[in-house]
């Protein structure tokens, strides 16, 4: 078990294979988090086809462009941290650093992994989350001059609150400050410390399990099947505190209504009940999946890429 997740966790993957699974799972991921924390939303088919409807095909994919010109970075250091990790513990542990790891081992170092990753993965969660809640315009016919004259009237045109990644960027920071880009980390540190855990483990099990035998390598589509599941597993475990996070993170600056993580849970039941911590959880089943999979699969087929040069 351990020399597989020591092997694949060892060497880091072409972004490509990253950046695949980004856009393979972003207009879903744009879908959850409208749900999450949006409104008007009946349940995921009509999000869908109230996204389409209003916004085009173009609207699932906002706040991409962030995310995928940082995927590259975030993986060079999640990875990295977690395979260092890996041979820290065993190290100190066994003595040997290419022990095979526990799965204790893997658990430790799987929830520290989900530690540092908030570091680097909260700014860029709340730009791209802000720029998929920007699903309408500032409309002109919502705004009224004094003695409500209609802005369009007089030729003012709309306007969307976030122009890019960048113009978001630098208005929370105008803002906000710093902190600001740090907004909803909390609840990202509660998501993401078990939740790798619950990613990586299930993962190596189910390789282990797929494995004709204990020297050799599972097929490609059992290691598809398996980064698939362990996807799933994890960000459907994830869900309610996922749905805080988003939260959160949508809380804009000039609108805020959560002071933190307490009040939004209990602002949030006290609205819409303990169906609300649930939202997107099928979405985030299904998301999950073809992400994992063509991430886990990149893995290793680069593996056996250089391994055979």
């Amino acid at each position: 078990m351990a020399k597989q997740t020591l092997c694949w966790c060892s060497v880091r993957p072409k972004p490509c294979y990253r950046a695949s699974s980004v856009v393979v799972g972003h207009p879903l991921d744009t879908v959850k988090t409208r749900l999450q924390a949006g409104k008007g939303y009946r349940n995921t088919f009509h999000c869908v086809l109230t996204i389409y409807q209003k916004e085009s095909v173009s609207g699932f994919f906002k706040g991409l462009s962030f995310p995928l010109a940082s995927i590259a970075l975030y993986n060079s250091v999640v990875f990295g941290f977690f395979s260092n990790t890996q041979r820290v513990i065993s190290k100190f542990r066994y003595g040997d650093g290419h022990h095979p790891s526990s799965i204790l081992d893997l658990t430790l170092a799987s929830m520290m992994t989900g530690f540092v990753s908030v570091g680097m993965g909260a700014p860029v969660d709340l730009v791209k989350i802000r720029l998929q809640m920007q699903s309408h315009p500032v409309l002109a016919e919502n705004l009224n001059l004094a003695g409500n004259v209609p802005l369009r009237s007089v030729g003012i045109r709309s306007q969307t609150v976030y122009r890019g990644p960048i113009h978001c960027i630098g208005s929370i920071l105008q803002s906000e400050g710093v902190q600001g880009l740090y907004r909803g980390a909390g609840a990202m540190l509660l998501r993401d410390i078990p939740g790798y855990a619950l990613y990586f483990i299930p993962y190596t099990l189910l390789c282990d399990w797929f494995k004709p035998d204990q020297n050799a390598s599972p097929h490609p589509c059992y290691i598809w099947l398996a980064g698939g599941l362990a996807g799933s597993i994890s960000w459907v475990t994830a869900t309610p505190v996922d749905v805080v996070k988003s939260r959160l993170q949508a809380d804009a600056f000039h609108c805020r209504k959560y002071r933190g993580i307490t009040h939004c849970i209990i602002s949030s039941y006290k609205t819409e009940g303990l169906h609300v911590f649930f939202r997107g959880v099928t979405v985030n089943a299904i998301r999950g999946f073809p992400m994992s999979a063509t991430m886990f699969l990149g893995y290793e087929l680069s593996l056996d890429f250089f391994r055979s040069l």
